[in-house]
């Protein structure tokens, strides 16, 4: 494993962290504290890393040449806490939206600030990298399989006659998520570089 693997490893997991944090942060002012109360409304790595998830997972793509993906130990949110018909769906979307803004937020230093500052090109590179990594975790949580945000979204969002529909994903979510993994991922890379262009400017 290279240095930029471990780099692009390190950046990742922290976008993962952030990631689960938005849902913690997002669920207490909806009206659930539990994550609050659990400690996990920090930005700590340690309070977040799954050893699985947050370790293996990536190592093994990173060796395998695959597109590089994480996830951080989910928080813990009681929906039956939360206040509005949305909420859930609301607290499910919260971590993708957080890292579309970083996402966002570092393309448009590549575009406004490293455009007319004369800056290290490794500066742009690291923006860069932490524009497309969470781009991927964006695109990959959105998924409707869980226990991915995608499919919170949905069921928040499913009339309950199709509560079968439900019950099927999240009885073979987890063998449908590694099959996504192993087999599928590569759909996601052109999505990911058509918005990485369109947010850099960079190709």
């Amino acid at each position: 494993m290279q240095i930029v693997d471990i780099f692009a490893i390190a950046i990742v997991l922290f976008s993962a962290v952030a990631h689960e944090v938005a849902h913690g942060y997002t669920a207490n002012k909806l009206g659930d504290p539990t994550a609050r109360l659990a400690g996990r409304i920090t930005l700590n790595p340690v309070k977040h890393i799954d050893p699985i998830w947050s370790v293996f997972l990536p190592v093994v793509l990173a060796l395998s040449g695959a597109p590089l993906f994480a996830m951080a130990k989910p928080v813990p949110v009681n929906v039956y806490n939360l206040r509005g018909k949305w909420a859930e769906a609301i607290v499910s979307a919260a971590g993708p939206l957080t890292n579309l803004a970083l996402a966002i937020f570092f393309g448009l230093m590549i575009r406004i600030i490293f455009a007319h500052v004369f800056l290290p090109v490794t500066l742009v590179q690291v923006s860069a990298i932490i524009v497309l990594m969470n781009i991927h975790l964006a695109l990959f949580n959105l998924l409707p399989i869980p226990p991915l945000d995608g499919s919170h979204v949905l069921f928040a969002l499913l009339p309950y006659k199709y509560i079968a529909v439900r019950h099927f994903f999240e009885r073979y979510g987890f063998i449908l998520l590694i099959l996504f993994i192993f087999f599928l991922s590569d759909v996601l890379v052109p999505i990911a570089s058509f918005l990485f262009s369109m947010i850099t400017g960079l190709r």
